[in-house]
């Protein structure tokens, strides 16, 4: 009996586990970002050589398998999983990016580099950032997320351009870095669709180097979107769409105020009092209330994507509409993009990759950040009128200022449309042969359309404005087309020696070619019946064209380079990176037309050595130094010799005839500006690479800068059309210290955070201006005021310079002992602005003159904040801009114009104010440039501010959708600032001249539903 008990016992032990052995596994891989299967996954039982990999489809099956194994699920640029079976026979696994691993490649141009070898200072922004902003322009992304990168913009309006600067401001001529879409030379960022971007890589330093003469400004590399290789056939749809509001209107005086002070300003110059029943007048008009209005935008996007064993593919398309905040629809740009990506191994060692991107734009603008736009009159036009009279038209501007009108009737009578179509293509091939060799070639092409139009209807504002078209109605076409190819081919060579030594080596050309036309046709005299909707050049009884006689309707440039670099590295601790590049440029002469650009750089892996590598706390410190001489070209055409573009007056049998000249002077010396840049910095990782710090100085030496010099008269350079011959004679410098630490952090399986802060500070100071006054001017104020922004010596590039003020005059005997104003154009009176003698002479002119301002910012910041709960997900980005100043030009300053209420504090008597002038009709130096009128600009903004919510996945698999997120946001939350006008981040991007506000069309807030599907 016993013998049979346990028989039957060992029986149901070995039923048992014969049961538990034979347990088969399956089930699905995904990614945890975006819901898409993982082929090729690796599923093992741990401690084992069992195992399988997921299917096209990210399947697996594995048999087998005891309860309580522990599967393992690993796949390159993923965090390895392991999950203990139980009795389950399916286990589906979301892996996660492993985001250190994902973080370790990057572009340095002409190929790619694994971060923990990079030498240089080298940025990345990812495309999570970029869906997280929702920016209408892709360098809007840029702002706050790249320590030493400052973005402005020149305007709010829709469409409407932004001011890169990498490291400052380094020539007087155009800042602009190089921008390469996929190898691609792009000018115009407005046509991209920031949906289609992968990652953006910024070289700020001797990285750029590989680009020559182009790398002085910095250089940003844009990647966009393809498929996988094994995944199959996706979808992504993105939709948003919301409202724009402006975040400030100017505080101005109601129609009653505006009154008291009118008859103020009219009685402190003897004059009759202009309102004599002020009782009635009540609030009035405020026309900024009338111009302004909440603005529709709608954007949707979608994209396809996939890949086989050897191909990858990916299709996109998208739509953008954005009407303005001022003008609604007559101020509307809208974009229309279309993206296809392949790539595909022909043979094992040969890959094939082509990209083709179609881009139109359709734009309107109206009058804007300059005297007589529609925010300036807006602002300016007086509150007693009403927008309409009584024959329900438009009121009349009479007695305003010329170029003061109703800025309602402004936006009725703009009419202007510009469209703009462009084809972008890259085709490349890569060939890797014996073993370590491999070359590369790819053509890269542009080709725009630009087409614009223009009708100037009949049209009077009631006091001679400079608006005014009394007699002539007129249509305007032009067309411009623009084309450019760049042509690179190089050829690597890569191999390790001994397990130690890891060395690569480029050889390379590289060929751009750039060329462009113009065309203006002009129809004067249309007829009555003609608007914007059906006129035709045709109509008109006269018709020209300006560009006929023109010499530079036609441009062409062209670069020819070569270029060799070389990397080596010992045992991943010990890094060098060397580059030479030599150019040579259409845009100067025989005896400079061909430079040489060395740079170098040198790395440190600290974190490699013995003494460190068991670091419980540091996980990874790398010390960088770089050294570099870069260039810039971007100058305009043909300096080097004298074009025909002056205007000539000759006789001919007794008769003045009217034809071309010798315009400005040409210097057949001309050469390159040529930056010399300088880094040191360190990156760092703490606490299981939770923490993440980079730290920088760095130093850019421009020389050579190409300033306009004097020349003798008799040359004829003040002739109509001529100018001062262009010489290399300045210098500039830009310093400054960079800055970043992020702490991210997964609290619990339900919680997560990343947190990030960067800062860079920067020192413009100008070295040299070798001209015979010692200074280059610019920039101007209120009505014929120039001169009033400089370059010169010892200052930062743009100072504003005017008189500096010490308070306000209160009383007659402080006029008489003070030094004289009159030599300004008037007699002082008291409650007038006070000058400085800067010189003691006893007179205040132009002598006196100092500097009183300066545009560049001391320091930027960006704080960057991504939190995490379940399904939940909140995103903020705050932008901070320290210690630039602004001119607050949007105010008149006419006898019957509007004014601020801060004109409410004016003097009105002995010890009233020491800081506002007094109000009055007569002829005063109040208006003068001066530190009255310098603001500070230093701002603090919450750029964008998200909330998002994902389903899950179980509850989509119903419905057979992989991802499904909606989400609210709001952009440009809100600002803190002292300074009074619009928009503190008031550009008009000039070197010199630039930090006026004129009525700057401030940055809208934004507020958007939105919402992401992939299936």
């Amino acid at each position: 009996m016993k013998k049979l008990l346990t028989l039957i016992a060992l029986s149901l032990m070995c039923n048992f586990g014969f049961s538990q052995s034979n347990i088969d596994i399956s089930g699905l891989v995904t990614d945890s970002n975006d819901g898409l299967p993982i082929p090729g996954v690796n599923v093992i039982i741990k401690n084992t050589s069992k195992g399988t990999t997921t299917d096209f489809d990210g399947n697996y099956t594995i048999s087998n398998v005891m309860a309580g194994d522990v599967l393992q699920f690993s796949y390159v640029g993923y965090l390895t999983q392991e999950i203990t079976v139980s009795s389950n026979s399916a286990i589906n696994v979301s892996l996660s990016e492993d985001v250190s691993q994902l973080d370790e490649v990057v572009i340095v141009g002409y190929g790619t580099q694994k971060k923990k070898e990079v030498t240089g200072a080298v940025s990345t922004v990812n495309s999570e950032t970029i869906e997280a902003l929702k920016p209408t322009r892709i360098e809007q992304a840029l702002q706050g997320q790249v320590a030493g990168v400052n973005v402005t913009s020149q305007s709010g309006s829709p469409g409407s351009a932004s001011d890169i600067r990498i490291r400052g401001i380094s020539t007087n001529g155009d800042n602009r870095p190089l921008i390469l879409v996929d190898g691609n030379v792009v000018e115009d960022l407005s046509v991209v669709n920031p949906s289609d971007i992968e990652s953006y890589t910024v070289l700020k330093d001797a990285t750029a180097g590989i680009y020559g003469v182009r790398a002085a400004n910095g250089v940003i590399l844009i990647t966009t979107k393809t498929g996988r290789k094994e995944s199959p056939l996706k979808f992504e749809y993105d939709a948003y769409a919301g409202f724009q509001q402006t975040t400030r209107k100017l505080p101005v005086l109601n129609a009653t105020e505006y009154a008291l002070l009118k008859n103020e300003a009219a009685a402190a110059n003897g004059d009759p009092l202009v309102f004599n029943n002020i009782q009635t007048l009540g609030n009035g008009t405020n026309w900024q209330d009338e111009v302004f209005e909440n603005a529709l935008i709608f954007n949707n996007s979608i994209t396809v994507s996939g890949g086989s064993k050897k191909s990858t593919y990916s299709f996109g398309s998208s739509l953008l509409t954005q009407d303005g905040i001022v003008g609604g629809p007559k101020a509307n740009f809208t974009r229309y993009t279309t993206r296809a990506n392949f790539g595909t191994d022909i043979l094992e060692n040969l890959k094939l990759k082509a990209n083709l991107i179609y881009s139109g734009t359709v734009r309107k603008t109206l009058p804007e950040n300059a005297l007589g736009s529609v925010l300036f009159n807006a602002v300016n036009f007086r509150p007693t009128t009403p927008v309409y009279n009584e024959n329900g038209e438009f009121s009349s501007s009479v007695d305003h200022p010329i170029e003061v009108v109703n800025p309602l009737k402004q936006i009725e009578n703009t009419f202007n449309r510009a469209q703009v179509d462009k084809l972008s293509g890259v085709f490349g091939l890569k060939y890797d042969f014996w073993n370590n060799f491999s070359v590369e070639s790819n053509y890269q092409w542009n080709y725009s359309e630009v087409r614009t139009r223009n009708f100037n209807p009949i049209v009077e504002y009631g006091n001679g404005s400079v608006f005014d078209n009394a007699t002539n109605r007129q249509y305007v076409e032009g067309e411009q087309f623009f084309r450019d190819y760049t042509y690179d081919a190089f050829i690597n060579y890569e191999k390790t020696f001994n397990d130690a030594h890891d060395v690569k080596v480029t050889l390379g050309t590289s060929v751009f070619k750039t060329t462009g036309d113009f065309y203006l046709t002009v129809a004067d005299g249309l007829p009555d019946t003609a608007t914007f909707n059906n006129a035709s050049i045709s109509d008109g009884t006269n018709v020209t064209d300006p560009y006929a006689t023109i010499s530079n309707r036609f441009f062409d440039s062209r670069l020819l380079s070569y270029f060799a670099r070389v990397q080596y590295n010992y045992k991943g601790k010990y890094l060098f990176s060397g580059v030479l590049r030599r150019d040579g440029s259409t845009a100067f002469g025989p005896n400079n037309k061909f430079g040489y650009f060395p740079s170098a750089s040198f790395g440190w892996v600290a974190s490699d050595e013995s003494f460190l590598e068991n670091s419980s706390v540091l996980n990874f410190l790398k010390f960088r130094t770089s050294y570099g001489i870069l260039g810039n070209d971007r100058i305009p055409a043909f300096g080097f010799e004298s074009l025909l573009t002056g205007e000539g007056v000759y006789v001919f049998n007794d008769q003045l005839q009217f034809g071309s000249a010798i315009g400005a002077v040409s210097n057949p010396e001309i050469k390159w500006e040529e930056q010399k840049t300088f880094d040191v910095g360190l990156d760092a990782r703490f606490l299981k690479n939770k923490i993440e710090i980079t730290a920088d100085y760095f130093s850019r030496k421009t020389d050579n800068l190409l300033l306009q010099v004097e020349s003798s008269r008799i040359l004829g350079t003040s002739a109509p059309g001529s100018a001062n011959p262009t010489l290399n004679a300045g210098s500039v410098r830009n310093s400054g210290l960079e800055f970043l630490i992020s702490y991210k952090d997964k609290i619990s399986d339900n919680f997560s955070f990343n947190l990030s802060y960067n800062v860079t500070s920067l020192d413009n100071e100008v070295l040299s201006v070798e001209n015979q006054i010692g200074y280059i001017s610019g920039g101007s104020f209120g009505i014929g005021q120039t001169d009033v922004s400089r370059m010169q010596e010892g200052q930062p590039i743009g100072v504003f310079y005017g008189y500096q003020t010490n308070g306000i005059f209160q009383n007659q005997a402080e006029v008489d002992s003070h030094a004289s104003q009159s030599s300004l154009g008037a007699v002082p009176q008291p409650g007038d602005l006070r000058f400085v003698d800067q010189n003691n002479d006893g007179v205040i002119n132009e002598d006196d003159r100092t500097f009183i301002g300066n545009p560049i910012p001391d320091a930027t910041m960006g704080l960057n904040l991504t939190l995490n709960y379940k399904n939940f997900d909140f995103q903020t980005y705050f932008f901070a801009s320290i210690g630039n100043d602004i001119v607050r030009n949007y105010d008149r300053n006419d006898e019957v114009t509007n004014l601020t209420v801060y004109a409410l504090d004016r003097w009105t008597g002995p010890n009233s104010t020491n800081s506002t002038p007094r109000i009055t009709n007569g002829a005063t130096t109040n208006n003068i440039f001066s530190d009255y009128f310098v603001e500070d600009g230093s701002f603090l903004r919450a750029q964008n501010m998200q909330l998002g919510y994902t389903f899950n996945k179980d509850q989509l698999e119903k419905i057979k959708l992989d991802n499904i997120r909606f989400y609210v946001s709001v952009s440009n939350v809100f600002t803190l600032t002292k300074y009074r006008g619009f928009d503190p981040t008031t550009s008009n991007g000039a070197p010199i001249g630039g930090g006026f506000d004129n009525g700057f069309y401030p940055n809208p807030r934004t507020f958007l539903f939105g919402t992401n599907i992939k299936f």
